[in-house]
């Protein structure tokens, strides 16, 4: 039997994929939920996941993918929602359309996880949010994604105090700048990545293996004691400052 089954939201994602491949190399059957399109095909078909092509910001059609998981699986212990967005421009700058489809992107999927947690999860599992170094630090420029990442944080504590007593665990991960597809007009341009990663007490940007590592830990049972905790996984952007 396997060790765990997870449904990934935004699973041919950077953080997604990288997530997708530790997952399975321990066994996890998974259920990789993301928008229809050729990549997610593809994923299914080498991992062998179950391919759920939906929207996550609608919470009902993440509560029948959980479901469908679960009905083929027989068990259901982890959801994780990775899909996001990211924009860089002030409030002035920032258009109503944008607003919305940051929110929606960050905040109303990680809801739809939650939701589809407590619907469908039959027993203790695991909850897994990405929140973000801005929502705990000020950055310039950062107000919109700040804001809904910021309300992620909300989200995990609220939703970990309502289902503590059915044994679901919410807890999120805070990440500084991660090198993936979603961030290439930051980490693609080589004064702009060495600028980012000064940033950074590490002296470094993230990778997506660094995210999928903590998210892979808050799912396992090494974790059975944690919830309602945000995990900075940001080479102290969010919490220190160095003198580097």
């Amino acid at each position: 039997m396997a060790e765990q089954v997870v449904l990934i939201l935004g699973a041919t994602g950077g953080i997604g994929r990288a997530l997708v491949a530790r997952l399975e190399a321990g066994g996890t059957v998974l259920g990789l939920a993301a928008r229809p399109s050729d990549r997610l095909d593809a994923l299914a078909a080498a991992t062998g996941g179950l391919a759920l092509p939906l929207d996550a910001r609608d919470p009902l059609a993440v509560e029948r993918a959980a479901g469908a998981l679960l009905e083929q699986a027989g068990r259901l212990d982890g959801i994780v929602n990775c899909v996001g967005s990211l924009l860089l421009r002030p409030a002035h700058l920032t258009s109503a359309e944008e607003w919305d489809d940051v929110i929606g992107q960050n905040l109303c999927t990680a809801f739809s996880a939650v939701r589809a947690a407590a619907v469908v999860m039959p027993g203790a599992g695991s909850v897994v949010l990405i929140s973000s170094a801005a929502a705990r630090t000020g950055l310039a420029n950062h107000e919109a994604i700040a804001a809904a990442k910021a309300g992620v944080i909300g989200l995990t504590l609220s939703a970990a105090a309502t289902y503590a007593g059915k044994g679901i665990r919410v807890n999120a991960v805070a990440p500084g700048l991660v090198r993936t597809p979603m961030t290439e007009m930051l980490t693609a341009s080589e004064p702009v990545a060495r600028a980012s990663a000064a940033m950074h007490p590490l002296g470094r940007i993230g990778e997506p293996q660094d995210v999928a590592g903590a998210i892979t830990w808050l799912l396992s049972s090494d974790a059975a004691w944690v919830t309602g905790q945000v995990l900075g996984v940001d080479g102290g952007l969010g919490t220190i400052r160095s003198r580097r």
